[in-house]
């Protein structure tokens, strides 16, 4: 699991150190880096992927296409090196690369720094959740309702992986279908169903999103996979939908619901927007089953802009206190990430969590709009 993570010189992160938990959210407006934290750790892990010696960082791989090394190096910066440190329960990892002088051409950065750890020695990684198939990205422009969504048997049984191109999650009716009767984490059961599978438990959950839903996968051959969905009535089913007829919000949610059910102990999740086309309590059933995940020992990453999402975690937290029962404020590490006009860099802010799920001393500009609105409406 990682811990600490530090990156420095890539795109607008001059030097930024973050504290990892088992749940890591980063918010802020747009356009401060909340995303190239996300996309720095990708980009890691498919270099090494492509490259198990790891002695170069492709910039135009999946899911993360940065483009050239002046893209991807912070533009004040002092010595052209981007580098990266990573620690996990186990390791510390900690590796630069060196920005060549034609960098407005260079697709690919080679390793620098020969007195720290390689990253190549397999022994030192083979564990790691960032570097192994129990890994898994969804977008913000993960793919809504389709007529057929992807199969590919390799993707599924080698990679274990429902994306691979920029975390559309493609393949994750293929992987649902495939993995249906696998079994889920016990704290991850909705006590809704009796039956603990993969595909019994996301209908349970994605019924918290739309009430009495029911999912139909449909094998069309070389085309793939239909996706299709009935509902409840109090005299029986209505007819069956294609995704494509239904709301938006219900296919988008899927593969965040099937990436956590399937997930175990030590993986990791990178899930960007979990919010996007979700009714409030949508978001709220969603984030209760993410901290769940979180104390369950699945290491996930968030990137958000809902106000609900934070306030789900912070109720979360609350619910441990009281009952044992969500996540830990322990576990979570909260980061507000803002801008320094005069270096045009990124500033982490850790928000602090106290006893009953409350923060204080928040920065501005953190979920203070529905306060700003509220005070301009009351007249103050």
């Amino acid at each position: 699991m990682i811990k600490k993570f530090i990156l420095k010189n890539f795109k607008s992160h001059k030097n930024t150190q973050l504290d990892f938990s088992n749940l890591t959210v980063f918010c802020g407006i747009n356009g401060v880096g909340k995303s190239s934290i996300i996309q720095a750790l990708l980009l890691i892990r498919e270099s090494y992927l492509k490259n198990s010696k790891f002695d170069y960082l492709d910039l135009k791989s999946n899911p993360v296409n940065i483009g050239t090394a002046q893209d991807a190096l912070y533009q004040f910066n002092t010595n052209n090196i981007i580098s990266f440190e990573i620690t996990t329960n186990k390791n510390k990892l900690h590796y630069s690369f060196e920005i060549p002088k034609d960098s407005d051409l260079v697709k690919t950065l080679i390793y620098k720094s020969k007195n720290v750890k390689h990253i190549s020695d397999n022994n030192i990684i083979a564990n790691e959740n960032l570097f192994n198939k129990n890994c898994q990205y969804i977008s913000a422009s993960r793919l809504g309702p389709q007529g057929a969504y992807k199969k590919d048997d390799v993707v599924i049984d080698v990679y274990n992986q429902i994306s691979v191109i920029n975390g559309q999650a493609e393949y994750f009716v293929h992987f649902l279908e495939k993995k249906r009767n696998n079994e889920v984490l016990k704290i991850l059961c909705n006590n809704k169903v009796q039956l603990n599978d993969l595909f019994s438990q996301t209908t349970a959950w994605e019924r918290e999103i739309s009430e009495g839903i029911n999912i139909e996968i449909k094998d069309i051959g070389n085309l793939g996979f239909e996706l299709n969905f009935d509902f409840n009535t109090e005299s029986g089913k209505t007819n069956k939908f294609k995704s494509t007829n239904v709301g938006f919000g219900i296919t988008y949610t899927m593969p965040i619901l099937v990436a956590i059910l399937s997930s175990k102990p030590d993986s990791i999740l990178f899930i960007e927007n979990p919010e996007s086309h979700l009714h409030p309590n949508g978001q709220s059933k969603l984030i209760e089953l993410i901290c769940l995940a979180a104390q369950a020992g699945i290491q996930i990453v968030l990137e958000t802009h809902s106000d609900h999402i934070i306030n789900g975690i912070l109720v979360q937290c609350k619910k441990f206190e009281e009952s044992q029962k969500g996540l830990s404020k322990e576990n979570v590490s909260i980061y507000h990430i803002e801008r320094d006009e005069k270096l045009h860099c990124s500033v982490s802010t850790k928000i602090k969590i106290e006893e009953g799920g409350r923060v204080r001393y928040t920065p501005k500009g953190f979920f203070d709009q529905f306060t700003i609105d509220r005070k301009f409406l009351m007249g103050f």
